[in-house]
């Protein structure tokens, strides 16, 4: 069967994506570029005008990739195959942070961690508690998600915490959770479990490094506000 010229200006137009990308780099595409070249993994289809409804419901490029599936399950045209290609670059650029803080002194690489800990925990919709294990070099032994909560409280016990420190027989521990209203102002309740939880670790004779609260493009340092 012959092409329409409909089926060859898209054509067209999805080469001239891939040859600026290319030969520009992601840095000449927008937002919506990306996510057009993203979804062209949707077969014969054109990806323009669901790019832009994914924008215009999340706005931006990382919060579309991030989003929960049964929210981009709502986007009219994007589909099964579409919400994989979105989840398939999460999950990449999840690995892709995560190799920069693997097999290296984190304290050493505090942004790249909190680029790592942005990936993951930025977009969540509800509070999510995770500890960082090290080992006696700073490096990490593991992350590791001790509870989901609800939108504004995770339960976090002291003693659980400790013991798998025990476990991993790891020499220092970062406290991470977000915040999914975005404001990463630590709250009285953050501030006195993590001072139990520094007790509890002390008693092993693990150090607490510090309790990092994600926000949305932003981040805040117990330690360094004083808090502990």
């Amino acid at each position: 069967m012959p092409r329409t010229s409909d089926s060859l200006d898209a054509a067209g137009h999805r080469e001239r994506l891939r040859s600026r990308l290319l030969e520009a780099g992601p840095e000449a595409l927008n937002d919506q570029d990306l996510l057009e070249i993203v979804l062209f993994a949707l077969p014969r289809r054109d990806t323009k005008p669901i790019a832009k409804r994914l924008l215009d419901h999340f706005k931006t490029f990382s919060a579309v990739i991030a989003a929960p599936v049964a929210e981009l399950d709502r986007i009219e045209g994007l589909g099964t195959t579409g919400i994989a290609a979105l989840k398939t670059v999460q999950a990449g650029a999840v690995r892709l942070a995560r190799a920069e803080v693997m097999n290296r002194a984190v304290l050493d690489k505090w942004d790249r961690l909190m680029e790592y800990l942005h990936a993951e925990l930025a977009h969540e919709k509800t509070e999510q508690f995770r500890v960082l294990f090290l080992d006696a070099r700073n490096h990490l032994l593991a992350d590791e998600e001790q509870s989901r909560g609800t939108v504004n409280h995770t339960p976090v016990y002291p003693r659980e915490v400790a013991r798998r420190a025990l476990e991993l027989a790891a020499s220092a521990v970062i406290l991470v959770h977000n915040h999914p209203s975005g404001d990463p102002t630590p709250s009285r309740e953050d501030v006195a479990m993590t001072t139990e939880i520094a007790t509890a670790l002390s008693t092993l004779s693990v150090v607490l490094h510090d309790h990092v609260i994600m926000g949305k493009g932003r981040w805040t340092s117990l330690r360094r506000e004083g808090l502990f």
